[in-house]
């Protein structure tokens, strides 16, 4: 069962055993899911770092890796004229959106975030 959608930056910060990691890694043990364009930014960066392809696997183990369909890039896009000035892009809007579709909170390491009112709880894990 999904409790929590997390975004790229909470699961690099879990990863990297960053500020926060605890409290993903507590969202992992208690229901955790990623939008599959947020899996992507996080293979992106783990593979940019030199990561070979079956520890990259590892870390999306006991996560539920959520499509991105047609109703994902409708609230996407709602969301950009809110989160434009921000600067949050296209990965951060898939987050929400699947945050918001799948009714569960966003954690990220994003402080910026907890300024929006998108329709989708906002925990910053920092």
């Amino acid at each position: 069962m999904t409790r929590f959608v997390l975004g790229a930056s909470a699961v690099l910060a879990d990863v990297f055993d960053e500020p926060g990691a605890d409290a993903v890694l507590g969202a992992l043990e208690s229901g955790a899911a990623i939008s599959v364009v947020n899996a992507a930014e996080v293979a992106a960066k783990l593979h940019g770092a030199g990561w070979e392809d079956k520890d990259v696997a590892l870390v999306f183990e006991g996560m539920d890796v959520i499509p991105f369909d047609a109703r994902h890039a409708r609230l996407s896009g709602r969301y950009r004229p809110a989160t434009r000035s921000l600067g949050l892009g296209l990965g951060d809007r898939a987050c929400l959106a699947t945050a918001t579709l799948q009714r569960c909170p966003a954690l990220t390491a994003d402080r910026v975030w907890t300024t929006l009112d998108v329709g989708a709880e906002i925990v910053c894990i920092r």
